[in-house]
């Protein structure tokens, strides 16, 4: 359950962000098309390997999408780190083990691959916990017991997957936001990991993940001082790797989309990737949180132009779209706890609960050329 542990300040950001909506009319999708601008498509584009159904036959059945409909994707590891196992030397949790040598056996040849690793829990206020539930016990986050283990964490992956791009952390932004004490040890532990990491592997671009709906226009008391802060820390990436969900930004049509890139290429002057995104292609209700937000497959397909327009244009490295088909199946399998939170992403999918196609997939074959 990974993606579905979200904070409840985000919440909170959801809910304000789309107070007021877009009322146009949707019955009909707008002509205007990428398409015709995009001669030669510089930037790779592909799919986190979530998969949209809980038997092994499905996640066989995403890979088999992804090999047909991308030329790169990412394998996106946001759950729990074996902190005990690598700071003891003691076996690791066969959980741990067989996710990744599940990966590994899925590995889709000829695509390049972006492997994302989360340092940080799913709250992006602490560090992730074990896989018993524990946190281990720190003074501060650049402990050489964390780092060390970390380090090893790190190994691990890399040597078992052999990515082609790697972040060593996800979403950092949201800490210096969600617990800003802990901040200045997250750095220095971030400084040493990054060293040691292109020392062992030179040819593997890294980087850490910022969220875009908490970079543009944040909801933080001194935003000026936020956003230098985080602009000073991407700067040693080897790329700028960008996540972001516009509707938890209350953002619904194309001038409002184009807004917020215009924005981060406002403040960004290294290559950029766009490391997971993705839309509403249907309505969310969420009672439980007392949150409406209107949307449907059009404007998905506002929003994917959008971003493909600005891949172009700017000359991104990839895109990554967070799953390919609405997952309700899997999300039939959440335990009640994380229900109303697994639904928020439920149904962004280029294709829909039954596989069938939207108006954002015609676009994605026809500027992926297949």
């Amino acid at each position: 359950m990974e993606k579905f542990l979200i904070i409840s300040s985000l919440l909170w950001v959801i809910i304000t962000g789309c107070e007021n909506q877009s009322e146009g009319d949707k019955n009909q999708c707008s002509e205007t098309s990428v398409v015709d601008e995009i001669d030669q498509r510089s930037f790779k584009m592909g799919f986190t390997t979530w998969r949209y159904a809980p038997n092994s036959e499905d996640q066989k059945n995403t890979y088999a999408f992804i090999g047909d409909h991308a030329d790169i994707y990412s394998e996106h590891i946001d759950d729990h780190i074996p902190w005990n196992a690598w700071m003891q030397d003691s076996p690791l949790p066969s959980a741990f083990v067989q996710g990744i040598d599940s990966r590994v056996t899925h590995r889709i040849d000829d695509h390049e691959l972006l492997v994302s690793v989360s340092l940080l829990n799913n709250s992006r206020d602490d560090l992730a916990t074990d896989f018993d539930g524990s946190t281990p016990a720190y003074e501060n986050f650049n402990d050489q017991t964390i780092e060390d283990a970390y380090l090893k964490h790190l190994q691990y992956i890399i040597e078992k997957l052999e990515p082609d791009y790697m972040l060593l952390a996800i979403e950092v932004n949201d800490l210096l936001i969600n617990s800003p004490n802990k901040w200045e040890g997250f750095k220095l532990l971030m400084a040493n990991i990054r060293t040691k990491i292109r020392d062992e592997y030179p040819d593997l671009q890294i980087s850490e993940s910022i969220t875009l709906h908490n970079f543009y226009n944040p909801e933080v008391d001194n935003p000026e001082e936020f956003i230098q802060e985080i602009n000073d820390y991407t700067m040693p990436m080897d790329f700028a790797a960008i996540s972001f969900y516009p509707f938890f930004k209350g953002l619904h049509n194309q001038s409002q989309f184009q807004q917020a890139f215009d924005y981060l290429h406002s403040q960004v002057s290294m290559p950029i990737a766009f490391v997971e995104t993705t839309h509403l292609a249907e309505n969310l209700v969420v009672e439980s949180y007392n949150l409406s937000i209107d949307s449907d497959h059009c404007e998905q397909q506002a929003y994917l132009n959008t971003l493909l327009h600005n891949a172009h244009q700017q000359k991104y490295k990839f895109i990554i779209w967070w799953a390919h088909r609405d997952f309700d199946a899997l999300w039939e399998t959440f335990p009640p706890e994380v229900k109303d939170l697994g639904k928020l992403w439920r149904d962004t999918g280029l294709l829909d609960e039954d596989g069938e196609e939207r108006p954002a997939f015609d676009l994605w074959k026809m500027v992926l050329g297949i």
